[in-house]
Parts: C-alpha cells; structure tokens; sequence
C-alpha cells in the first residue's frame, strides 16, 4: 500500500533540556495538560516544561518547550507514571509503587502527604460516576494481589470506593464508567467493578508480549492481540470494528482519528480504522513511550519527546485525490465527518466528491463517475465545459476555482484517442438525458439542452427528434447553426415548430420534399408535413401550402382537411371554400365529399348531388370504349349504389335526367325506388337486367325503416310481375315460386292463393304454405297471449277494488273533507287509499288541477 502523509514528527523536548551532560538519566513517563508538558526521569526527577505551537507556510506545526522548572521526589527510584487532574490542579505521580499528589505548578507535594501505596499501575477513568467535579476516580492494581481498586482523589485526600478480586494478578487497565478492560496474565477480560460481573475477551500470553489496553472512545477500547492484530472491544465484549494489523513486537499504542498509531522498536506506523489499511511508516528507533492527550500525540525514547503532528485532512484527502487513489480519499473524508462541523464538511465533502468523479470519469469509469457526480451534486456545466464547443455562446458559465480537474479540455483528456472521445460522449449523452428530468438542472437547463442536442446531432443519435418534440430548452440561435452544420435539417424544422415558427419549419420541410437541400432523417417528410398542417390552426400556413401537398398527391394531400376536427372546419376552414380549393383536384374532390357526407353525416343536399354526380361522372367515364371495365369500375359503381340507396338527400330527377340511356339500369331503378316508382323499379331489375335476386333485394332495402304493411306490398307487387308475365315464360315462373319459397313471411296468404294458377301443386309451394300456416298460428298464438295477460291484469284490478268495497266508510256531518275542510252535505264521496274521504267535486278539481293539495293517490 502506497504511503501518504498523514503525521509529521516534530521534536518537542531535546536530551540537553534534561540531562545536562548526564548521560545516564532516561526518560521514564510523560503527561500533557493542554500546554503543559511533564516528564519523569529514572532518577526521580519530574520536569514541567511550557510547550509554544508555531504554525508554518508549509502546513507543519513547530514546537519550542520552555522549561519551567523541576523538582526531585526525594530518593533514586523512576517515576513510573504521571497522570495531571486539571479540574484539582493536581498532578499524580507513581513513584517507588506509591502514588503522591502534588501541585501541577509548583510541582510541591500537597500538605496533607495523601498517597496511595501499593500500587503497581494506575487508570483515571475518563467517564466517571461519582458526578462530583472536585474528584477523580482512580482504578488501582495493587501490587502482587489479585486485585483491582478503585479510588476518589481530592485536592488533599484520597478515598476507596471499591476493591474487586480478580481471576488472575491484572498487569494493564483502562476504565469507562463503571467498567474496567483488565489485560490479566493469559487473557483480556471486561469487569463491571458495580456489579462484579466479568467477560472473557481472548486469551494471550503476558509472557511473550507487553499487553496494551487503551480506551479510545466512549465505551470502547483497543488492545494488542494475539497474532499482531490490534482488536476493538466495546463493554458488551463484541467488537464493532474490523481489527489493524501491527507488527508482533508492538510497544504501544495511541489514536487520533480516523487513525490507529503504534509504536515497535524501529517504526511508528498508522493504520486507518476506516479500511484498516496501513497508511504511513516513520522510522523511530528506540522508541518506548506512545500516548494521545487531548488529540495531540507523543512520542519518546529514552532522551528525547516527539509530536506526531496530524496534516489537515483535507489535504491528506487531496494528496490521495492526486495519486488517483479515490477510495481511500472517499473513507477519509466520510470519517473526518465527525471532527469537523456539519456546513463545513458538506461542502467540502461534496467537492470532494466532485474531484473524484472526475478521476473516474478520466479513467472512463463512467457509472461510479456518474454516481460520484450525483452525489456531489455536481454543476454539470462543469461536465461540459470539457466538450469543446457544447456549451452555448451566450453562457456565462466559469469553472470552479481551485478547479476540481487538471484537463483543459476532452482532447487533452482522451490524448486525441478517437474511441476514447466517443466513449465520452455517449456518456454526457446519457448523463445528460437523466439530469435535465431532475431538480439539479435548475438555472441552467438551456445549457444542458442545448449541449444534449449537439451531441445528438453529431452523432446522429435517434433521440434528437424525441429530444425537440417534448418540452426543452434549447437555444435557437445556437442550436440552428450546430444543426445546419451536421445537416439535420428535418430536426431544424422541429426546432423552428418548438420557437413558434412555424412557416420557416414547414418551408424547410417542403424543400426536403423538393430535393432542394439533402436529409435522410426520414422517408415519410411529405407524410409528415400533411399530418402537421392538418393540425396546425394557422389558416395562412394552411392555404399557403395546400396546393403544393395535393399536387404532391391528391389521396393523401386532401387529409389536410379531412382529418381537420368538424368544429375548426365548419368555422375555420368551411366546407365551401375546400369545395372550391378542390376543384382542380378531381380525386381529392371525392374524398373530400365522402368525408362529409359519409363520415360526418352532412345532411346537405348540395353535398350528397355533387358527390353523387362526381362517382356517375367517373363510372361513365370508365364505361367508354377506349377504357376497359376495371375493379376500379366496379368499386366506383359499387360507391355509386350504395350513396343512392343510403342516401335521402340528392336531388334524384337531376340524376334521373343524367342516367338516362347510359347504360346503368341498376342505378335507374334504385333512383325510380326513391322517387316511389316500385313498378318501374322492379320491371328494370326484373325484365331489363334479369336480376332476380336484385329485385327482391330492392323490396328489402326499400321498405327498411318502414311500416310493415310497405314491404308487405312491395313483395306483392314483385309477385305479380312474375305471374303477369304467364305461364310461357318458365324462368320468371320459377322465380315466383322461389320468392313465395323464400318469404313466405312477407306475403298475404289469403291473397297470393287467389293470384296463384291452378295448375301449380301443393307439393310446389310447401316451403310457402308451411311456412305461411306457421305464421298464422304464431299470429294466433301471440294474440292469445296477449288477451290472457290482459285478463290476467284486468283479474287483478278486479280484486283490488273488492278488497277496498269490503271495508266500511262511516260517514257524518262532523266529518270534514280533507281539500277544502267544510263538512259533507249529502252521502256523496270519494275515498283515497290511504282513507281520505273529498268531495266529489274536489276530486274533480284536484283530477283537472294537478297543483291542489291531494291527500292521497285516487284509486
């Protein structure tokens, strides 16, 4: 793992401030206070020195310690530990397995000569119980007993709270609150002093390795475990970090975080509690002292003490920005969250982000790019801004300063590497497409747009059209150069509709059709030109260009006006006008007129004449000689029948007049049907064209919608042109019995018996006769039902009005009429069904005059 620079080691205190030429003295133990400095020495002497911080351009700090003064204990034995009492101005010193109390100052022992004695090691516990704030609690481990103590330490007295047996003799310890982390001889334990309950952690051997247990937080410790591992534990005894490696050999131990230090007999290495990866080595040969006070971190050999001084994180974040290692600098900057406050870190750690979506992005690692960028709520125009040319002219967009990149611009980023360069843009396309929906687009959408469609049209991407047919905020001016550039002209037109220009958009399209300027964008641009004139409410354009798209194609240039909604062409574009535009156009003309009379159901006579005249003129037409009889033919004739059977609204002795001797006898007969001529109608399909079958069609269609007694006389009148013609002519014979066959229905019995001639058999007409005698029956059959359902009613009525004579009405002169309130003068009434009794004549009034009051329904 590449090293970075996280500590710098400064010299706080040299040999010559201590020593003084006497080689023999060694440090043994230090303190820190804020600026106070504490040493003890292996000849008994304590020394207070004032430490002075001198910041540097580099970034460094610097120390100078001025020595305040020093004082000896009494007799040649080390000072094992000093731990300072700030809130008691008090500082503890272990010397000779006894702990004095003496005056952080004046460094004198307090007057009262309270000590503790022995004691081979000691804790203050950094989050005490006794909520008293003019003590300490002090964890003793007394010597050769398995034992703990836990101590009150006054101004000038010392009190035991509490003494707990432990399983085996405790070498190291560390307190939190009520409990105590115990490195015992072969193992680690968590003891609550309170309760006496305890917990195995791991075992080790004290035989082989100097135990560390340190608190580094609230409830949590760090201890040297087997294997070279630096284990966490909380109180609960589970570990909620992952473990740091550290060599075998380790002294001790120290955190600053996000950092884990330790210290072995040749290095001071870190690790991170982040990735627990090993971050900075720093030589230090003959080290024996590591602790934290307060964040600051020291270090000592036997001569000298040293400050590991943290470089600001930002710019240990940076300097791993630098050297492209984006993950380690992202765990940085999440763990520096908890020392720095909350504005601050937000915009730091988003530039930071931003920073390393740019590495990605560089690395054309474009989905964690484009993930780091949403986080980072990056300004895309920064994103852009690497795109020579995408942003528009008009932006007054500059990058951020100090930049978030090195790149000038894609050239320089992708070295001229063509594949590189269009892997790039397809990532701003996509990035771009999801940005310009979201809430960071805010401010500066044209940009964003106005980019997207650049990029679009260079690289013909399928998503420009979809791009200017929705909502967007690209800029004409620059947007209509790039698009002319790369010769998207159908896609300018587009652009053009969107800015409310709609005759240079149609235009531009029109001179597609015409082959005047080239763009293959798509085939159908005629199609489209209809469909969008169709649509548009801009009469002018409309009639602008309506002669060019019918002479274009007359079928699909008339849909201009047919697929226009009726109210905008019956206001707007009124069915006269179209007639008259039309007239050059004979096809168009047709469909046109179809599409009124057909579709929208025009019920104008005009309409439906000229519509019909039009379809005889073309079935004429196609009936000269020079022409042959096409499906067209047949289609047209076909249209032709059907208008003139459907239709009631054309004038039929004009088209009689016209018909006639033309040859189209069918189209005679229909016009003789509506005129109410069925004889002549009928005699034309029967003995002109010998259409039997088209006869008895006629009686049907001609009759739909009518009363029954029309199509019963049709029928009748079809039967006796078959039978007028006699028994001679054998074909119309055989076309009256299978029309009786056929309808049996249809026809009065009675009557066609007396019109049959005898000689034809039973046998002949039994399809006619049965079906005719089922008919009767059913008559007969209906209206019997019918008479019983009435009797059946009547019955019931019948015993309604028995069921009110039963009941008895008394009737006297006190009783009052419930219309008018006057009393009955003569044994005359009506009784309502809810037991009113009126006078007769104020029934008759209520019956003629609906409004009067009324006590009831009458029966």
């Amino acid at each position: 793992m590449m090293n970075i620079k996280a500590f710098t080691l400064v010299c706080a205190v040299e040999r010559e401030l201590l020593v003084a030429g006497k080689e023999c003295v060694s440090i043994e133990c230090v303190e820190c206070c804020g600026r106070d400095l504490y040493v003890g020495t292996n000849d008994g002497f304590i020394y207070h020195f004032l430490l002075e911080e001198k910041p540097v351009p580099t970034g460094t700090a610097t120390f100078t310690a001025t020595k305040q003064l020093h004082r000896h204990l009494g007799f040649k034995k080390p000072v094992n530990e000093l731990r300072a009492a700030s809130a008691l101005n008090r500082l503890l010193v272990l010397c000779d397995n006894s702990i004095t109390l003496a005056n952080m100052l004046s460094l004198e022992p307090v007057p009262s000569g309270a000590r503790i004695k022995g004691a081979s090691t000691f804790a203050l516990n950094e989050n005490p119980v006794s909520g008293d704030p003019f003590c300490v609690e002090v964890c003793i481990i007394p010597v050769k007993r398995r034992t703990i103590q836990m101590f009150l330490v006054y101004e000038d007295r010392v009190q035991i709270v509490k003494e707990v047996s432990t399983p085996e003799q405790p070498l190291a310890v560390a307190v939190d609150g009520h409990f105590l982390c115990l490195a015992l001889s072969t193992q680690y334990i968590i003891l609550n002093y309170s309760s006496g309950v305890s917990q195995d952690l791991f075992p080790y051997c004290s035989e082989e390795k100097r135990p560390i247990v340190k608190r580094i937080g609230r409830q949590e410790f760090l201890l040297a475990g087997p294997g070279g591992l630096g284990m966490f534990a909380t109180v609960a005894g589970i570990s909620q970090r992952a473990p740091v490696h550290w060599s075998e050999n380790v002294i001790g131990a120290a955190v600053s975080f996000p950092y884990v230090i330790a210290l072995d007999d040749e290095f001071i290495t870190v690790h991170s509690m982040l990735d627990q990866q090993q971050k900075q080595t720093l030589p230090f040969k003959e080290g024996h002292i590591l602790q934290d006070f307060e964040g600051r971190v020291i270090v000592a050999t036997s001569k000298g003490v040293y400050i590991l001084v943290p470089l600001p994180l930002e710019k240990q974040i940076q300097d791993l920005l630098a050297n492209r290692r984006v993950e380690e600098a992202l765990v940085l900057a999440k763990g520096a969250r908890r020392n720095i406050p909350k504005e601050k870190f937000q915009v730091m750690y988003r530039r930071i982000l931003q920073q390393a979506g740019f590495i990605q992005f560089a690395q054309l690692q474009f989905l964690e790019a484009k993930e780091l960028f949403r986080s980072g709520q990056l300004d895309v125009r920064e994103l852009i801004s690497l795109y020579p040319f995408l942003l528009p002219t008009s932006s007054s967009f500059t990058r951020s300063h100090p930049p978030l990149h090195e790149y000038a611009d894609l050239n320089q980023l992708t070295q001229g590497d063509q594949e590189k360069m269009a892997k790039c843009k397809r990532f701003l396309m996509s990035y771009l497409n999801e940005v310009r929906s979201t809430e960071g687009a805010n401010g500066y959408k044209e940009d964003i747009d106005t980019a997207l469609l650049k990029l679009y049209a260079e690289a013909n991407h399928d998503s420009l059209l979809d791009l200017l047919v929705t909502e967007n905020f690209c800029l004409l001016t620059d947007s209509a150069v790039w698009l002319e550039k790369h010769k998207k002209y159908f896609a300018l037109g587009l652009l053009y509709h969107y800015n409310n220009q709609d005759a240079a958009a149609v235009q531009l399209w029109v001179n597609i059709v015409n082959g005047d300027i080239q763009d293959s964008t798509r085939s159908d641009v005629y199609e489209y030109i209809v469909d969008f004139l169709t649509c548009c409410v801009d009469q002018e354009l409309v009639w602008a260009h309506a002669d060019w798209v019918l002479q274009r194609s007359e079928e699909v240039g008339v849909q201009v006006f047919t697929k226009r909604p009726l109210d905008e062409q019956q206001n707007s574009f009124k069915p006269d006008d179209i007639i008259n535009c039309l007239k050059k156009y004979p096809k168009a003309l047709v469909k046109y007129l179809e599409h009124l009379v057909m579709d929208k159901r025009l019920q104008k006579e005009e309409y439906h004449t000229h519509l019909a005249l039009l379809y005889l003129e073309e079935v004429l037409r196609q009936r000269t000689p020079a022409s042959s009889q096409g499906a067209e033919t047949t289609e047209t004739q076909a249209k032709l029948r059907h208008l003139l059977q459907k239709s009631d609204l054309y004038r039929v002795h004009f088209l009689i007049e016209r018909i006639q001797g033309a040859g189209l006898p069918m189209e005679r007969a229909i016009l003789h049907g509506k005129l109410g001529e069925d004889d002549k109608a009928l005699h034309i399909l029967v003995h002109e064209l010998k259409d039997f079958s088209a006869a008895e069609d006629y009686c049907l269609w001609c009759s739909e919608g009518r009363d029954p007694p029309r199509r019963q006389r049709l029928f009748h009148t079809l039967l006796a042109i078959y039978l007028r013609a006699g028994p001679s002519a054998h074909e119309l014979t055989v076309a009256a019995v299978d029309l009786l066959n056929r309808h049996a229905t249809e026809f009065d019995a009675a009557q066609v018996l007396q019109l049959l001639p005898d000689t034809w058999s039973v046998q002949l007409l039994c399809p006619f006769l049965t079906g005719a005698v089922r008919n009767s029956v059913h008559a007969r059959r209906t209206m019997q039902v019918a008479v019983g359902l009435a009797k059946s009613e009547n019955l019931i009525y019948t015993c309604d009005k028995m069921k009110l004579k039963r009941s008895s009405v008394r009737l006297s002169d006190k009783k009052l009429c419930q219309m008018c309130q006057n009393p009955f003068c003569e044994p005359v009434f009506v009784r309502y069904p809810n037991g009113g009794l009126v006078h007769t004549h104020c029934a008759a009034s209520r019956h003629t005059n609906p409004s009067s009051p009324s006590p009831g329904a009458r029966t």
